[in-house]
This record gives structure tokens, sequence and C-alpha cells, in this order.
């Protein structure tokens, strides 16, 4: 009889997907208690083994495996936990619930991590969403946010899309992760980025004037600029705005960093990098950046530059010479100036930066305006 009465319980994993499905559902509130820090690990873990004995009567020993599988799915990110951990992937697409593809070493591949099935998928899409505190529905279909606090190493920053929006029905989760120890200038020479003799250039050209850094998905635009901005002097006072914490310091002391907060259907507040932008023109800041450009802030930028602040930024871009066309026509969505006027107020970017592949390609001086041909004037360096 024992025999037949331990074999009709559920198994660890059985009752791992109802104990989830239990929090979601049911106890949301001590999920975010857990989150905002009015409720303890050890007090959250306490109150778990209680809901597993009063509601689950497991043998002891599944009892304790129970609660050491949620911890990892509480603390953790469950079956992606490995591949989060693993210092050698940068980004994780899940497609589906069988199917989650990794960038590794610079290489897309598929790995034999997935889910069980469609519905332990969207649960784990729904944990994240709430454990970031984001909403994820049909009015909020596609969310970004980052998560800083979970992992040791690794910034983790998602974008989720829900079934409404994608032509599969299902969600996309796509995770890109950020070093939350970046390499320092002297470390991207001994990982081959730049020369040593490259190095110092940039370093030189960063303290002397405004610097753009332009470059494609994945080719070391964020890395180089971390790097850089750890060179600047202490007592010069840096604002970084950004969309996902990307950018973090080691050394300097004053460096603010604030990050974009888009509005949604349950809360009207909305400030994005423009706003921030505007902010920093008015703070006592000698040198501002801005994480990746992609809007109306160019202009704010572009002023900063133009008063006398010495400013720095990412932007996506094919070629060096198309990331000054890409920062002026953001520039022109928010702008009454010409593109000849805002052409000619780039001259404040003095240097030019392309990276590929993870290394510095190219670099740019920028010599002027030349209002003969109406065009920037840029000599090649390197």
């Amino acid at each position: 009889m024992e025999d037949e009465l331990i074999v009709s319980l559920p198994n660890v994993e059985d009752g791992f997907k109802t104990l989830v499905g239990d929090y979601i559902n049911q106890k949301q509130t001590k999920l975010l208690a857990l989150r905002k820090g009015s409720l303890s690990r050890e007090d959250f873990l306490e109150e778990v083994r209680e809901h597993i004995k009063m509601n689950m009567h497991l043998p002891e020993d599944m009892e304790e495996q129970l609660l050491s599988r949620f911890e990892e799915y509480v603390f953790g990110y469950s079956r992606l936990s490995e591949l989060i951990d693993d210092p050698e992937i940068s980004d994780i697409r899940v497609i589906n619930f069988d199917k989650v593809r990794i960038k590794k070493n610079g290489k897309r591949m598929d790995c034999r991590i997935k889910f069980d099935d469609e519905k332990e998928y969207r649960q784990f899409v729904d944990y994240v969403a709430m454990k970031n505190q984001a909403n994820i529905s049909n009015l909020n279909a596609i969310q970004r946010f980052t998560d800083a606090e979970s992992h040791p190493d690794f910034i983790l920053r998602f974008t989720v899309s829900m079934p409404i929006v994608n032509s599969q029905n299902s969600p996309y989760l796509c995770i890109r992760k950020v070093p939350k120890h970046f390499p320092l200038m002297s470390e991207l020479v001994e990982k081959e980025m730049l020369s040593n003799e490259t190095a110092e250039l940039l370093v030189k050209s960063f303290r002397e004037g405004s610097m753009l850094i332009c470059g494609g998905n994945s080719s070391g635009k964020t890395t180089l600029l971390n790097a850089l901005k750890e060179t600047i002097p202490d007592d010069v006072a840096v604002l970084i705005a950004q969309q996902a914490d990307e950018l973090t310091s080691r050394f300097h002391p004053d460096t603010m960093f604030m990050h974009s907060l888009p509005g949604n259907s349950e809360s009207k507040a909305n400030y994005d990098l423009k706003n921030i932008s505007i902010a920093g023109l008015t703070m006592d800041v000698d040198y501002f950046i801005i994480g990746e450009v992609k809007g109306e802030e160019a202009l704010y930028l572009l002023n900063a530059a133009c008063t006398g602040q010495t400013c720095a930024a990412t932007i996506h871009s094919t070629s060096a010479d198309r990331a000054t066309d890409k920062l002026v026509d953001y520039a022109m969505y928010e702008s009454r100036y010409s593109r000849n006027e805002l052409m000619r107020m780039m001259d404040c970017f003095k240097t030019v930066v392309f990276m590929k592949d993870y290394k510095v390609a190219q670099i740019f001086k920028c010599r002027g305006w030349n209002e003969e041909k109406k065009e920037l004037d840029y000599e090649q360096i390197l």
C-alpha cells in the first residue's frame, strides 16, 4: 500500500509547476513584497515551505527538492539560469517553449535548454515580468525592462513581445547580458579590441572633445564607451542618460545615472531620454553621455555639445560617415533647424569611432564645417 501511495503522489516536476502557478496566480503579493524588500529571503522561503507542507503532502525529501527548485526559480531564472551564468553567452532568444537560441562567443546557435510545454513557458514569461514589475497585457504587448540585481556578474536587459503582436501564438523573450565588471582600456588592449597606441589616442580624444561611437549590433560600442568614461578625471561632473542600465561606474566619484521610464496603460508617467536630456542641460554637468541615441534626445545632445559640455554617445550605424547623418536625422524629429544647420553643429563632435566585430575599425577627426561643400570635413586617422 505504501508503495502505491508514493507512486500516486506528484513528482517534483509536477509539484514545481503547481507551486509556480500558486504563487503567480494566488500569492503575487508575496513575490512583490520580496522584490520590494519588505519580505526577506529567509522569511519568504519559510512561507513557501509551509505552503508546500499544507497543500502538497509530499515526502520530506521531495519537499526539500521542490523548495530548492523553487528557490532557484524565484531568485534566478529557472531553466535559463545556466545560460545566464555562462560568461561566453551574451544573448538569449526564446522563440518558443522548445526553441531557445543563444549567441556564444559572437556566434548564434541552438542550445539544449527548453521548457516542457507552452504552459510552463508562458508561466515563466509572466513571472519574469512580475519579478521585474513590468505589466504585460494586450495594452502593453511589448515591454522592455532591466534587472540589475538578480545576478552578481550581469545586468539583464529584457525585451518581451506578446502573441497579439507576434505572428505565432507564443511570447518572444530576448535577454541581453551586460557585464557588471566591464573591462577597462588596458583590458580591451589585452582582448585585442584596439592597440595600446590607439587606446592612448582615444583616451586623449575623449578628454579633449565630444565623441560619437558607432557600429552595428554587438560591435563593442557600449563596451568601449564604458571603458573610456572611466578615464574621465575625478574633478569632472558626469551625467549618463540611458534607456537601460548598461553603462555603470567602477571608480568615478561624481557620476549620476538616469534611465528612461516609459509610460503604460496603468501609469501616465513617461520620462524618455528626451526629458532626461533636457534636464541635463540645466544641471551642473561637465560631461554628458547618452548610452544610445535613438530619437529626439539627439537634439539636446547636440545643444549640450554646442554650449560647452563635453559629450559622448553611441549610435547604430553601418559606417562612420553615416553615423553623423543618423544623429542629425534623429535631431530633426524635434528641431526647427535646417539639416545644414544641424550638420554644422555636428562639428562639436571632434571624434567619430566606428566599431566592427568587437574591434575599433576606424577613427575620424572632424576638421570643421566646409562651407563651400556644405559638409563636415573629416580626416581618417585610423
